[in-house]
């Protein structure tokens, strides 16, 4: 389109000069014509930044030059496509009016005589080009409307499917937990109670009887996909002290729990995040780090909450951990878990100098 409007540009001037010669050619018509290809130039160059006033300063100064000159009139074809393609129904009917009675003025004063045949045929040839124009890009834009209606339609038969196999796998997790785990632990729940109504309470039967109903209402929170059960009644705070506690009592280890800045309020997300991080990192004290002395510490600190657990323990290679020291809900676990909600988890340790784990989770849980 482009290259077109330069060669009827030149064919037009060249036709110019043949009717009428080199003295013909006058300043304003060198001026008109300079202009007309410097504001096109400047169009192509930025193509997608040309908008409306661009346009309405070519059409203006090519009306100009064809006032002087009527052989330039052969422009118009380029310019008309150009508004076709960049103008709206409305402007778009008032350009061709424009440019068919600027087409049919030049055509009059270059023939011999007037004639019916130098009016009809631009009226003809614009009105035809418009209407089928226009319908193409109706056609066009309810062709682009199908379209996004149909890639609507396959995200949401997506998300449908996607919303459909995490149900299917919930209820599938549910099933096994609570024919598994759940009934597993309400077994044990029944048979301690069952010691200590036959005589035996032993400190350690009815821990054991709290933790088995502990884990009871975990597993149950777990099958209705809900926080922790710790969270529902406490806060996050009460919810790791009373788990420092739980872990001194039943190990052995001098368990220490502070708090340090003013308490944020975080998202369901992050406390139950926090809680995981705080149970798996002192099982694995309690299990593998033969420590005499642990700490958890829980800082809010900016926008951001953040959980210490450290210990005097053993210690271990970061890079090589032994055996077992990852099993069950494990380092991976904790790393998976805490960057699922944009947070970090960072884990420092070396043999015989003890362990630290450091997750900080921003105070949304950004995800």
């Amino acid at each position: 389109m482009h290259v077109g409007f330069f060669v009827l540009l030149a064919s037009s001037a060249s036709r110019y000069v043949a009717g009428h010669g080199l003295q013909g050619v006058t300043p304003l018509l060198l001026g008109l014509s300079a202009a007309l290809v410097l504001i096109y130039v400047v169009g192509v160059v930025w193509w997608e930044r040309a908008g409306q006033l661009w346009l309405a300063a070519v059409v203006g100064v090519w009306c100009a030059l064809v006032l002087v000159a009527p052989s330039f009139s052969w422009c118009a074809v380029p310019l008309f496509f150009v508004c076709l393609r960049m103008l709206r129904p409305k402007p778009l009917l008032a350009a061709v009016v424009l440019l068919t009675g600027t087409v049919i003025f030049a055509q009059l004063r270059l023939a011999p005589r007037f004639e019916v045949v130098d009016v009809l045929v631009p009226l003809a040839v614009a009105a035809m080009a418009t209407a089928v124009f226009l319908q193409l890009r109706h056609e066009g834009e309810r062709r682009q409307q199908l379209i996004d209606q149909l890639v609507r339609t396959r995200g949401e038969l997506a998300e449908a499917q996607r919303e459909a196999g995490i149900s299917w796998e919930r209820e599938r997790l549910a099933r096994e937990i609570h024919d598994t785990i759940a009934q597993g632990l309400s077994s044990i729940r029944m048979l301690l109670q069952a010691a200590e109504r036959e005589g035996d309470r032993s400190e350690h039967v009815r821990r054991a009887g709290e933790v088995a109903e502990d884990s009871l209402a975990e597993a149950r929170r777990f099958v209705r996909g809900l926080a922790p059960a710790a969270l529902t009644r406490q806060s996050l705070a009460d919810a790791l002290r009373e788990l420092a506690a739980r872990t001194a009592a039943e190990s052995g280890i001098e368990v220490r729990f502070e708090v340090v800045g003013e308490p944020l309020t975080t998202s369901e997300d992050v406390g139950a995040t926090l809680l995981r991080v705080a149970q798996g990192a002192l099982a694995n004290v309690r299990e593998h780090s033969s420590a005499s002395k642990a700490g958890v510490t829980l800082s809010y600190v900016a926008d951001a909450v953040a959980l210490d657990v450290r210990d005097d323990g053993a210690g271990f290679d970061p890079a090589a951990p032994r055996s077992g020291v990852d099993r069950g809900y494990g380092l991976g676990g904790m790393r998976a878990r805490v960057a699922q909600l944009g947070g970090e988890l960072v884990v420092e340790s070396s043999p015989g100098e003890g362990t630290a784990i450091a997750a900080t989770l921003p105070v949304g849980g950004d995800s």
